[in-house]
């Protein structure tokens, strides 16, 4: 039976995760694949720690240099994570004419074009469904089976320690820091947990998705990105009140020239499926002109899942090898040729729908001076809720808006954040409903 040798380089959490699958389930994937997926090497600069794992003699090594420059094998899998290293390896092993596997979305966004450009000039096959969503098919989906249609728009929340913080906070009225340090505790967040709450790890995954579904380059850096920690409970019980529940979302929209690609607390209706998913779950809405709404969901994160789809990705090159080709589904969706650099829109020319929350002094006349500022630059008000008391200090003033322009909804916020009457910065958060009519 024929044989495909495996280097894996990185055996942290999710690269154990991968060793685990192709090894103890090599028989189920033998029957599958009608070939052997073997692990030949697996490098890790930590020979030590137990991982659960027993390798044959010689397998498990600490230089990643004789795993990529093998030439036994044939597929490099990288999970070392970040973009030093793992750059250089993953450039070094197309260089030597491997295919190659990845997780790493922050290296993909941020370095992808020149990395597919390598492996299309190398004319060797680059897999990466587990950068996006974990174990949900999000990739393939978007190169094979929606190939046939012009994809609208994307809607999803892509990180789970995002959604485990605003799923307690919606559930109990835990603070975010309560709750991000639960979430710690648990395992779902890292120490540092700077790219995932304020919305950096999902931009990168925004990046990823734009480029495959609208043919264009990958362009990180325009992606308007706001977090998570400035979300209040107060403000999770008046989106409540409205009707809405508040979720971190990926937003992407064609637009016809141009894409509008952002990232940022949102305002979604209890109807909306999206406002369900809780805890560390990921969910994302795709919108085609053919299908029209497909929804995946599953687990974003953790070792087994995001395994599961490295070796998905693994076995998609071994049967390429097997049949002689490479390159039969483009990397990047589009033939390489057809990839283009399509504008991502600047976040101030955007039009949606919006919150605010202001904290007043409770008096009359303060209402009439903020909707006076608002209408002066053609904000129309939908409803507002003004919570007033008996006790001295400023009260919260709720407003909803209808279709509004970012640019004039920041000029009237900077405005209203002058007036005497009005303490602290205004709270802003912009709402995604298709059922609004304006």
């Amino acid at each position: 039976m024929k044989e495909i040798n495996i280097g894996l380089l990185g055996c942290g959490t999710v690269g154990t995760g991968v060793a685990k699958i192709l090894i103890e389930n090599r028989d189920l994937i033998r029957s599958r694949v009608g070939a052997n997926l073997n692990l030949r090497r697996v490098a890790d600069i930590d020979l030590k720690s137990d991982r659960g794992i027993r390798f044959d003699d010689g397998v498990f090594i600490a230089d990643a240099h004789k795993v990529v420059d093998d030439p036994g094998i044939d597929i490099i899998i990288e999970m070392i994570g970040g973009e030093g290293v793992a750059k250089d390896f993953i450039l070094r092993a197309i260089d030597n004419n491997k295919q190659v596997v990845t997780a790493n979305k922050a290296l993909l966004a941020n370095h992808g074009n020149s990395i597919f450009k390598a492996a299309a000039e190398k004319g060797v096959d680059l897999a990466f469904e587990a950068s996006v969503g974990g174990c949900m098919p999000i990739i393939k989906s978007l190169r094979e089976s929606l190939v046939g249609n012009h994809v609208k728009s994307m809607t999803g929340i892509l990180n789970g320690t995002c959604n485990y913080i605003l799923s307690r906070s919606t559930d109990d009225g835990s603070s975010f820091e309560d709750v991000l340090a639960e979430a710690q505790e648990k395992g779902f967040a890292e120490a540092d947990t700077t790219l995932d709450v304020e919305g950096i790890d999902t931009a990168h995954k925004l990046a990823i998705l734009t480029s495959l579904a609208y043919g264009m380059e990958i362009n990180f850096k325009d992606i308007y990105i706001e977090g998570i920690s400035n979300i209040t409970p107060m403000d999770i019980v008046f989106a409540g009140q409205f009707g809405y529940r508040i979720k971190l979302l990926a937003i992407s929209k064609d637009t016809g020239n141009a894409v509008d690609a952002r990232v940022h607390p949102t305002m979604i209706p209890f109807d909306n499926l999206l406002s369900s998913v809780n805890g560390v779950l990921n969910a994302i809405t795709i919108s085609g002109d053919a299908v029209g709404d497909v929804m995946l969901y599953g687990h974003g994160a953790g070792m087994m899942p995001t395994a599961s789809a490295v070796v998905s990705d693994t076995v998609d090159i071994a049967r390429n090898l097997l049949s002689g080709t490479s390159g039969r589904v483009p990397l990047l969706s589009y033939q390489m040729e057809n990839i283009r650099k399509i504008p991502i829109i600047p976040v101030d020319e955007i039009f949606t729908h919006y919150y605010f929350r202001f904290s007043a002094v409770d008096r009359p006349g303060v209402l009439s001076k903020i909707s006076g500022i608002l209408g002066d630059l053609g904000i129309s008000i939908k409803s507002v809720h003004q919570k007033g008391r008996k006790t001295k200090g400023p009260v919260p003033i709720v407003m909803l808006t209808h279709l509004a322009k970012e640019a004039d909804v920041q000029k009237a916020l900077t405005k209203i954040t002058t007036l005497d009457v009005v303490k602290d910065r205004p709270v802003l958060i912009r709402i995604e409903d298709e059922d609004e009519q304006d």
